[in-house]
């Protein structure tokens, strides 16, 4: 049952920060990177600090492997139409952290950015997306590549070797259907429930460490309010989105009756289906203003009133 394993955000603030628990992570990276991780110290964090209401929407987990390299773990809740920028800011904000003074350029440190979200950012359907900067010529479309030379003194194969990776796993996008290892770590995410036949690599441990049942008395509690917490938000959300489909729905009807006025009043039938169509669009964009308002993302509110991205921006600019 999904209730018997403890859901990834809060293992993330708490369990998986004990070194005890460090095959957990490193199971999950080593399947999403495709190669084998081993942590080897986990750094400090900037949302990793606990909060007596544990509200936070964003938790993360910074950790340096035994290679040198920085992996950087988000888990984000609640809609944030900024969460690219978030994505960029962060992992350009650990490449200067970790550079000192006087050191060269060739020792910055190789950043993963692994963004784990619960809800719909950006127009695409898959569940996992990644994103490897290449430099390609503009007229023969090549790949620029390093030379011997480059490629011995900084170890690498590749220029974008050098870069942070980005890595975004829409978990709501999965449909339950675990068809390889990593397949098996996506429905763990959305499902806080691991199967007796899943075998991929660290997932044994998180069986056995993440079980709610292992949790102390005072754990438990904490656990079961930040749980109650989340609940509580996406209530709130879900409330949002359906009281702005019912004010699309009131707004299409009024639309449409403002329209048939219009068209009546210019007594031909083109002039009544304009009208019709002016009418409705302007209450959506009467909608979509009211939604920015409140903080809703292009995403969710281009699905609730059937406006182009374009439209939607074009209200944001005015």
């Amino acid at each position: 049952m999904a209730d018997t394993h403890i859901r990834f955000d809060w293992a993330i603030k708490r369990l998986l920060r004990n070194k005890a628990n460090f095959g957990v992570l490193e199971g999950f990276l080593s399947e999403l990177l495709h190669f084998d991780i081993t942590i080897k110290t986990l750094l400090e964090s900037e949302a990793n600090q606990e909060t007596l209401d544990d509200k936070t929407n964003r938790v993360d987990i910074l950790a340096e492997t035994t290679d040198g390299e920085l992996v950087l773990i988000e888990v984000q809740n609640n809609p944030q139409h900024d969460y690219f920028h978030r994505m960029l800011y962060g992992a350009s904000k650990l490449v200067t952290e970790y550079l000192d003074k006087g050191q060269e350029y060739g020792q910055i440190k190789k950043v993963y950015s692994i963004n784990i979200v619960y809800f719909n950012l950006g127009m695409g359907d898959d569940y996992i997306y990644s994103y490897r900067g290449e430099f390609i010529g503009a007229n023969l479309g090549d790949i620029l590549q390093p030379t011997k030379t480059q490629e011995f003194k900084f170890h690498i194969n590749k220029v974008a070797d050098i870069f942070p990776e980005y890595y975004l796993l829409k978990v709501r996008n999965f449909k339950d259907l675990a068809k390889n290892p990593l397949d098996e770590w996506i429905y763990f995410l959305k499902n806080s429930d691991i199967k007796a036949e899943f075998s991929a690599k660290g997932i044994a441990e998180a069986k056995e460490a993440l079980r709610v049942t292992n949790l102390s008395e005072q754990e438990r509690a904490a656990y079961e309010r930040y749980i109650n917490n989340k609940r509580d938000e996406a209530s709130i959300l879900s409330t949002q989105e359906l009281e702005t489909k019912l004010q699309v729905e009131q707004a299409e009807i009024r639309g449409i009756e403002k329209g048939i006025q219009q068209g009546k009043q210019e007594g031909i039938q083109q002039g009544k289906q304009e009208g019709i169509q002016q009418g409705k669009q302007e209450e959506k964009i009467a909608i979509a203003r009211s939604c920015r308002e409140q903080g809703l993302d292009v995403e969710t509110i281009m699905k609730i009133t059937q406006l182009s991205r374009e439209e939607i921006e074009s209200i944001e600019n005015e």
